[in-house]
């Protein structure tokens, strides 16, 4: 069931914010959070059934492994750990990468062998990367969730279990304590809202226009069609963005369900085509990702703790490892390896130098953010190509020098011309979401950080949109023009891996 679907705005949502604040207004608080979580499953449900008992399975397996890690016994909990993290790896690797690699050690042994029919469940990877990251916490903790409820919540709360964000439990379990105790703060409700809309127009206004472009283009050149230069760039900077405008999207429309509910999820997104740096990308770009893969993968390696050689190997191969998580492909293998040698050199650029020094020159900052957004457009070709051929050709199609002769992919036209121009503005130059409404993720901060007058909300460093009736207004025909798009859903990148 698609967040931007017929089905989802006028039947499920609905119907559950109906049943979980109707329980709340009759005192039953803690019904409201047991019905939040069998609506969650039956969201997930709804996608393919029998993945179901595949979900359940994996949340009793991880609730009872973490229940007896918090057991005294230090060897013990050593082996707990290990073969909670062997299990959870072991069923996304047959799910997720069997017939990859079974078909290249094959190839490699001149074997022939005839792929499995394997349907991968959706959102394995987001369910699995967030209860190895529980299992990890309750061993340095000694601490776990005793509520099986609030623990199959944690795991399951629809608005992040298919695409994230990545959420972690110590996070998580105080605002299910507080939504079983207390009232919701109506503030909540009003931004989630906002944050939903906003969501939504990224996806259905932006994203969905672009992909004309960006399908056009790849499709012609995984199947070896000549591209000209124009259509090769084109059909790179129309993926560039459409990939930010729906994870980015979604990721809002996320944490704006949420909210709905009572609940803050982490933000995923700040503005990371504006970055200046490949380290500064990722730390704007799907940050619940990097900062699992520091966690728990990059540190455990041994993170700097060994030398400025041990530090860039465990960065890169973290960021190999990355590439792969998020499909088992040879392109992806390769954006990841690219995103690990960007960032081994823009570390080793800085080796020796004194990062305090005074602020650069306006055209160095935009040289900057114009050559690593470039680097970050050639790795997401790669990302995007069906096939390490169709990516070389494309690639090799900017240069107007190679570019062969060729007809123009069909869609590549003005109304495509539109969207790419609008998506580089709002990319580039206007806040983000979280600047927009001023929305703090931190527990410990007010869900609405402070503000200047109203009349300053869109030039100040950190605008905010006023609480008025003209933003209800404006929020209102906002989502009166995405609904005009709901007729044509699509899913959502991040949903295939």
């Amino acid at each position: 069931m698609l967040f931007n679907s017929y089905a989802f705005l006028f039947l499920f949502l609905p119907l559950t914010l109906l049943v979980f604040h109707g329980l709340r207004s009759r005192g039953w608080l803690g019904g409201s959070v047991a019905s939040l979580t069998l609506a969650s499953i039956a969201f997930y449900a709804y996608w393919r059934p029998p993945d179901t008992l595949i979900l359940l399975g994996s949340v009793l397996f991880n609730f009872t492994i973490a229940r007896m890690l918090v057991q005294p016994g230090e060897n013990r909990s050593r082996v707990l750990l290990a073969l909670g993290i062997a299990v959870n790896l072991g069923v996304l690797c047959y799910f997720k990468y069997f017939n990859f690699l079974a078909t290249n050690l094959a190839a490699a042994g001149n074997i022939e062998y005839i792929a499995r029919t394997i349907v991968m469940p959706i959102g394995i990877s987001f369910f699995t990367f967030t209860q190895i990251a529980y299992l990890v916490d309750c061993r340095r903790n000694r601490t776990s969730e005793p509520n099986l409820v609030n623990y199959a919540l944690f795991v399951t709360i629809f608005p992040h279990l298919i695409a994230g964000p990545i959420i972690h439990h110590a996070q998580m379990r105080p605002q299910f304590v507080a939504i079983a105790r207390q009232a919701i703060d109506p503030e909540y409700i009003k931004m989630g809202m906002l944050i939903f809309v906003i969501g939504l127009a990224k996806k259905v206004l932006f994203a969905d226009n672009l992909v004309v472009g960006a399908d056009a283009v790849f499709n012609a050149a995984d199947h070896g069609a000549s591209l000209g230069s124009a259509a090769a760039w084109i059909g790179m900077v129309s993926y560039t963005l459409q990939i930010y405008f729906d994870f980015s999207g979604y990721s809002d429309m996320a944490i704006g369900l949420a909210l709905l509910f009572g609940l803050r999820l982490p933000v995923n997104f700040d503005s990371p085509y504006k970055s200046r740096s490949i380290i500064e990308f990722w730390r704007r770009w799907h940050i619940t990702l990097s900062a699992w893969l520091r966690d728990y993968l990059y540190i455990p390696l041994g993170g700097n703790r060994h030398g400025e050689l041990a530090r860039l190997r465990n960065i890169f191969v973290t960021m190999l490892l990355g590439g792969l998580w998020h499909g088992a492909g040879w392109t992806f293998v390769i954006w990841g390896a690219l995103h690990g040698a960007y960032i081994v050199v823009n570390h080793a650029l800085h080796i020796g130098k004194d990062r305090s020094a005074l602020p650069e020159p306006r055209h160095t900052a935009a040289i900057k953010q114009a050559a690593t957004l470039l680097l970050v457009m050639i790795a997401w070709v790669f990302f995007r190509a069906k096939t390490v051929p169709g990516a070389l050709l494309l690639l090799q199609s900017l240069v107007p020098a190679t570019a062969a002769p060729a007809q123009t992919p069909e869609g590549l036209g003005l109304v495509l011309a539109f969207w790419i121009l609008a998506g580089s503005a709002v990319v580039l130059l206007a806040p983000n979401t979280q600047q927009l409404v001023r929305y703090s993720d931190r527990l410990a901060e007010p869900l609405i950080l402070p503000q200047g007058p109203a009349w300053t909300a869109l030039f100040a460093a950190r605008p905010a949109l006023p609480a008025t009736p003209a933003v209800a207004i404006a929020c209102g025909l906002l989502f009166a023009i995405a609904f005009a798009q709901l007729w044509r859903p699509q899913i959502f990148i991040y949903f295939n891996f």
